[in-house]
């Protein structure tokens, strides 16, 4: 009997049967595979890690001055004092146009605004992305001689974020630091400028 002929002589029902039992081999040698693995996996949650969650942060920073007298009615900053205290607010909306975020920050002893946006979250990718969706605008001048708004880098109005391709970055934590400004008020009263 040739080889050609044992195998016609294995009935078809055999051959499916073959097919079959090795089927069920391979998923037995998996699911014991797994099976072992599963193990494995479990020992190594219960291994102490330092856990730090880490925070992404956006950051608007800026300027608030007091516009000289000199410079009354342009966009010049030269001659301007800094103002500690000042109010500037951030207003962000969605791209549905309604406001998503908004706080009022301080300056610091230098004028300085850095306005940490806590709680600021973005929704859609583009759209609500911080040079998009958020303005900074002046609020309060805590001089009483010199807290009339302009709209000096649109201050008045609402002045966009710059990207200033600036990081801050700590074992926990991580900012990206964006512009707007400088911003400025100006004294309610100049003496007119001579004329010549």
């Amino acid at each position: 009997m040739n080889l050609t002929s044992k195998q016609n002589h294995i009935p078809k029902n055999s051959q499916y049967l073959f097919k079959k039992m090795a089927s069920s081999q391979l998923v037995l040698i998996v699911s014991l595979l797994l099976a072992l693995a599963v193990p494995l996996i479990n020992a190594y949650d219960k291994v102490p890690t330092k856990s730090v969650k880490k925070t992404d942060q956006v950051v608007v920073e800026g300027m608030v001055y007091c516009q000289s007298c000199d410079n009354y009615g342009s966009w010049s900053l030269s001659k301007a004092k800094p103002i500690a205290g000042a109010k500037v607010s951030v207003i962000c909306k969605n791209y549905m146009k309604r406001v998503s975020f908004y706080k009022a920050f301080k300056t610091d002893e230098t004028g300085y605004l850095f306005a940490e946006l806590d709680g600021f979250k973005m929704g859609h990718s583009y759209l609500d992305h911080p040079l998009h969706s958020c303005r900074v605008k002046l609020v309060d001048s805590p001089l009483e001689n010199c807290d009339v708004f302009t709209n000096v880098n649109y201050g008045i109005t609402g002045a966009r974020l710059r990207f200033l391709d600036k990081t801050l970055k700590r074992s926990n934590y991580e900012a990206v630091i964006y512009a707007a400004g400088p911003f400025a008020f100006r004294p309610d009263h100049c003496p007119p400028k001579p004329e010549n």
